[in-house]
């Protein structure tokens, strides 16, 4: 199954359905149909190949579309502040997983053993 890692308290936010925007700079390779699980993990991973050994797996979420991040959308993802460049990734179909499962928090869009 295809994964993202999000920081503390952005992933149980997107479980609890209160967070349904993901801001990211960069364009997800994913069809709208394919499941992505949200991993929550408790830092900022900057370099390509880190990975953080303290994910858990919070999610189960499909991206429905990704658009230009705007003004207007800075309380649905959650956030602070906005900044021109950014994409909302819109999250729809939202499945909480109820046991916490612990799961490797990787940079970018990765590859996990599917949780049974």
């Amino acid at each position: 199954m295809k994964a993202l890692s999000v920081v503390r308290p952005g992933g149980s936010l997107i479980a609890s359905g209160r967070k349904t925007l993901e801001i990211r700079r960069w364009l997800p390779e994913l069809d709208p149909s394919e499941d992505l699980l949200i991993v929550e993990n408790g830092r900022y991973l900057r370099e390509d190949g880190e990975q953080d050994e303290d994910g858990v797996a919070v999610a189960v979420v499909k991206v429905a579309r990704v658009r230009p991040f705007t003004p207007d959308d800075v309380a649905a993802a959650c956030a602070s502040i906005f900044e021109e460049g950014w994409f909302a990734w819109e999250l729809v179909g939202v499945r909480q997983i109820p046991a916490a499962t612990r799961v490797l928090a990787a940079r970018g869009i990765y590859q996990v053993q599917v949780l049974t």
